[in-house]
């Protein structure tokens, strides 16, 4: 068992949002918990009494009301709140407890002066973003793509389309052509949203010819909205409208702000997996779904309300974001960053190397919840930082992880330099459910490297080999009741295949998640990665499929293997790939920097490999499929002939080079 870091208040019932929810349940439902553990059991047991009891006390808005809570507890299939009809936006939009002049986005960048806007303000915004939506055609069920950085536009247009009944889906501008079409050619937007670059520090990077390449690939994009965020002078390209046109063209500013009441499972935005196995996957999330989990996830578990300033760092690519922009749904403020979080870049000054730049942030805008990754927490530790010491983090009480297991030794760093009296919240989750189903909660103590514990309405259990349910041993992480954010489905999946083949396949009616998990007897959890092949480098995942479409494009190679090796102490670890050659060709410094500069244009900077290396073949299964796993194995010590069967690979000589490969690392 892990210290303990930090214990709740004696007055923690009094205090918290958690412990108001437990007296509304006495009061009007004449539920007693005695303690988080009773809580959790009724809320995975009876589900219709719990998530109607999240409905009722976050006084959900319906135009029409629902006939039942969930139509059965079977997965997948499970209907939730049918007959209800409501709107998302408009339940970020009511922002309860904040008057119309309070800040509640408050924006800070690296490529523009600082923005905030008050309640009043962000409504104004949106309102007028839907009107020029309108104006372009855009109505129920129509797909609007941002490719847009974590700015305030970003949000406006996700509130405007969602209050349509509109679709979105957006892209960090740092991916690449390849990575953005493989996406959006699935869901066939109608208005594209586009800045023409960004900075990052100091850096300059122009991305006009990427959204070229972007609008070229979408037939379907009817509209195309340039958002001049790097050079607001510079002139908009042939058929396309600029971001102030949208926002408050002719005819469209008097329009009032009005919400289409939707069913409950209406499509709100489309998530996207990493690619590991093919096209990312297109993952459709309801407005009902996500209104009630992220309600839930924020006030019950993060405890954020009217007073607090909430900032998670993200991008707009990574479903972090999506939760962080609930946000005001329980009256919080954003806090909102687009740049470098390791570079500090002064107007008119050279950018300097400086992992202070987020802390500085968090004591400048008075954030009371930091979000940010364990490899972050882990990067500051290693440098040395205290920000405790040198910023004013008084107003800080609450700090999130997520994105990679964080060691205990992250845990002692945070509370030994950055705050002793803060709440440190490791959590885990997912894109597939947009949220974290284990995390922290303000009733129960913070040990060293423990997620406290599975969330509200989330049966999360660890699985055997055997398919059992185990305590205090690895398995793998299972989820055995529906959650009301599980996907909708995907996009263009008719029949439901894809969807049960992602999550159902390996146990039917048990959501497979992908990742070792143990649960201890008190309920608390660890995580030890990836029990696929998913890369994981930084905290975000990257898809393998994708690495293989770039390298293999180019004609010098004939196939590929990437693979990544963790860092022990929770560091980005190392992305291994290796190359087979056409005949002849031998692998050099130019082919190498070749393949590094396409991988960072196609993809993104974090797609690029700290070593790549000629190997003669790939391991490949009967049926031809590539075996990433066996070659990690063999990466990290395991021996050949337990990495994979060689019956069932096609070239088991192919391992020995992989072999051959680790001695040599070994012994160097």
């Amino acid at each position: 068992m892990g210290d303990v870091l930090w214990t709740p208040p004696a007055d923690v019932r009094e205090k918290s949002r958690i412990g108001d929810y437990l007296s509304w349940l006495r009061r009007t439902k004449g539920l007693d918990f005695a303690d988080y553990d009773e809580l959790w059991q009724w809320s995975v047991t009876d589900l219709a009494g719990f998530w109607r009891s999240i409905w009722d006390y976050f006084d959900v808005q319906a135009y029409d009301q629902p006939t039942a809570t969930l139509s059965e507890a079977t997965m997948p299939g499970t209907r939730w709140f049918p007959g209800a009809t409501l709107n998302y936006a408009e339940h970020v939009l009511r922002m309860p407890g904040l008057a119309d002049d309070a800040p509640v986005v408050i924006a800070h960048s690296q490529t523009r002066p600082s923005v905030t806007l008050t309640a009043a303000e962000l409504r104004d915004e949106v309102r007028r973003v839907r009107a020029g939506l309108r104006r372009l055609g855009v109505g129920r069920g129509d797909r609007v793509a941002a490719y847009a950085p974590n700015i305030p536009e970003t949000f406006v247009l996700l509130l405007a389309t969602a209050s349509l009944g509109a679709i979105f889906s957006s892209c960090a501008p740092e991916f690449g052509t390849r990575s953005v079409t493989d996406r959006w050619q699935q869901i066939e937007p109608k208005v594209l949203v586009a800045v023409d670059g960004y900075r990052y520090g100091d850096r300059a990077v122009d991305r006009r010819a990427e959204v070229a390449a972007i609008r070229a690939a979408l037939p379907s994009v009817v509209h195309t909205v340039v958002l001049p965020y790097l050079d607001p002078d510079a002139a908009l390209p042939d058929g396309t409208s600029s971001w102030s046109d949208l926002a408050g063209g002719p005819g469209g500013t008097d329009e009032p702000l009005a919400f289409e009441p939707v069913p409950f499972d209406h499509p709100l935005y489309v998530l996207y997996s990493s690619g590991t196995t093919g096209l990312p996957k297109p993952i459709v999330h309801g407005h009902g779904g996500i209104l009630l989990e992220h309600l839930k996830m924020l006030a019950l578990h993060h405890d954020l309300g009217p007073a607090d300033r909430f900032f998670w760092f993200t991008t707009t690519g990574w479903m972090m974001w999506n939760f962080l922009v609930s946000g005001p749904a329980v009256g919080a403020a954003i806090v909102l960053f687009d740049g470098n979080p390791a570079v500090r870049a002064e107007p008119g000054q050279p950018a300097e190397s400086d992992l202070g730049t987020l802390w500085r942030l968090a004591a400048d805008t008075g954030t009371t919840y930091f979000g940010t990754s364990a490899p972050f927490l882990l990067a500051c530790r290693k440098a040395g930082l205290r920000p405790g010491e040198t910023v004013d983090l008084s107003a800080l009480r609450g700090l999130g992880s997520t994105g990679a297991p964080l060691p205990a030794e992250g845990f002692t760093w945070v509370y030994e330099e950055v705050n002793n009296d803060l709440q440190l919240q490791s959590l885990s989750g997912g894109t597939d459910v947009c949220t974290g189903f284990v995390g922290g909660v303000p009733l129960l103590p913070v040990h060293a490297g423990e997620i406290t514990c599975r969330a509200l309405g989330a049966r999360v259990e660890a699985r055997s080999a055997e398919g059992k349910a185990v305590v205090g041993e690895l398995g793998e992480l299972v989820i055995t009741a529906p959650m009301p954010s599980m996907p909708v489905g995907f996009w263009n999946d008719p029949d439901g295949r894809r969807y049960r083949e992602a999550y159902f396949d390996v146990y039917p009616g048990v959501w497979r998640h992908g990742d070792w998990i143990t649960v201890s007897e008190r309920g608390s959890c660890v995580i030890t990665g990836r029990s696929d092949a998913t890369l994981n480098r930084g905290g975000v995942r990257l898809g393998t499929a994708e690495f293989y479409s770039v390298v293999e494009g180019l004609d010098e190679v004939t196939d590929s293997v990437v693979v990544h090796l963790e860092d022990n102490e929770g560091g980005a670890g190392e992305l291994l790939l290796f190359v087979v050659l056409a005949d002849g060709l031998e692998l050099d410094d130019t082919l190498r920097a070749r393949i590094a500069r396409e991988l960072r244009t196609a993809l993104s900077p974090r797609h690029v490999p700290d070593e790549i290396h000629q190997v003669r073949a790939v391991p490949r299964t009967l049926s031809a499929k590539k075996l990433e796993v066996p070659v990690k194995k063999i990466l990290t010590g395991t021996p050949v002939e337990s990495a994979a069967a060689a019956g069932a690979l096609a070239n088991p000589e192919s391992l020995v080079a992989f072999e051959r490969f680790a001695h040599e690392r070994d012994a160097h």
